[in-house]
């Protein structure tokens, strides 16, 4: 004989959904390249979820499915606008620089592990650079099925598209990425062309600088329209080692630290304490292919000083 039962907790554990945020952190961030968005996104994206009914919050089968698939769709859209915004934006758009977990604050204090975004090939400067390159649907499907391999039937779903619609997209993306990939540097020799470089820099030695630049080097600086930057990539070595030496000159007492900026080897300035750039490295061999610099504040927030 069954006895009665006691009234059941709601269905969906508080905890369980929360452990997702850092794969919709992840997700979001690769999507749009900026941590502020990303983070806007996951929030949406759970305001969403918060706003059905226990009735229909149990009816999910799968709630991290669930708010992934939303998550995609707010990025889809998020994508679609995003090029028009960055159409106005002043100079150069960046992507923004993720420090390493031991560079990590926000706000004076360490950030929650689970908002650290994963540092690993899909997140270097680089990969997001080409990412910038494809359509919103072709970034969607790439990241999706490629990076956190979804099914193409689960990516159609967010898209809106067929699964087959859905792998012509992630191919065409995957050749945009394959063509602009130079050849793996092993790690060490990477941050050993980035001293180079900062040394050179410090120095404002421009012979230093060239020698670590590949001829067709180019620098790109992103500045947002709120200090000071390039409005238009400098190309060449001799110009980007000549750029950066005025620079040295033009804005003295600033310490140069090495750090990891999305996973590689980089580079932080500040001036009094306070950061004011990041640059991060593309590197094919032994030279520098391109150098990127964040300036824009907004875009720096996470690497405040403690």
């Amino acid at each position: 004989m069954s006895t009665p039962s006691e009234p059941s907790e709601p269905s969906d554990d508080l905890d369980a959904i929360t452990r997702e945020r850092r794969q919709l952190i992840n997700l979001a961030y690769r999507l749009l390249g900026s941590l502020a968005e990303a983070e806007d996104v996951v929030q949406e994206t759970y305001v969403r979820w918060y706003a059905l009914s226990q009735q229909q919050r149990d009816a999910i089968a799968s709630p991290g499915g669930w708010l992934t698939t939303v998550a995609g769709r707010i990025c889809l859209d998020l994508l679609g606008s995003a090029r028009a915004r960055r159409e106005r934006y002043v100079g150069e758009w960046i992507p923004e620089p993720l420090p390493g977990r031991t560079e990590w604050v926000g706000g004076g204090t360490a950030a929650d592990p689970a908002d650290r975004v994963t540092l690993d090939e899909s997140v270097t400067m680089a990969f997001l650079v080409v990412l910038e390159s494809m359509t919103p649907a072709e970034r969607v499907a790439f990241v999706l099925h490629d990076v956190f391999r979804y099914s193409f039937a689960e990516v159609a779903e967010i898209v809106g598209r067929t699964p087959a619609a859905c792998r012509q997209l992630a191919s065409s993306a995957r050749r945009r990425v394959r063509a602009q990939r130079p050849p793996a540097t092993p790690e060490a020799r990477r941050a050993d062309v980035v001293r180079a470089f900062q040394r050179a820099w410090e120095d404002q030695d421009i012979e230093g600088l060239i020698g670590a630049l590949a001829p067709d080097a180019t620098a790109t600086g992103d500045g947002g329209g709120l200090v000071s930057a390039a409005l238009h990539p400098v190309e060449g070595a001799e110009r980007v080692a000549r750029f950066f030496a005025d620079r040295a000159r033009a804005v003295p007492g600033i310490s140069l630290e090495e750090c990891a900026v999305n996973g590689q080897p980089g580079l932080v300035a500040r001036k009094d304490g306070v950061t004011v750039s990041v640059l991060a490295f593309d590197i094919a061999g032994d030279r520098i292919q391109h150098v990127w610099a964040v300036l824009n504040p907004d875009k720096l927030r996470p690497w405040t000083a403690r």
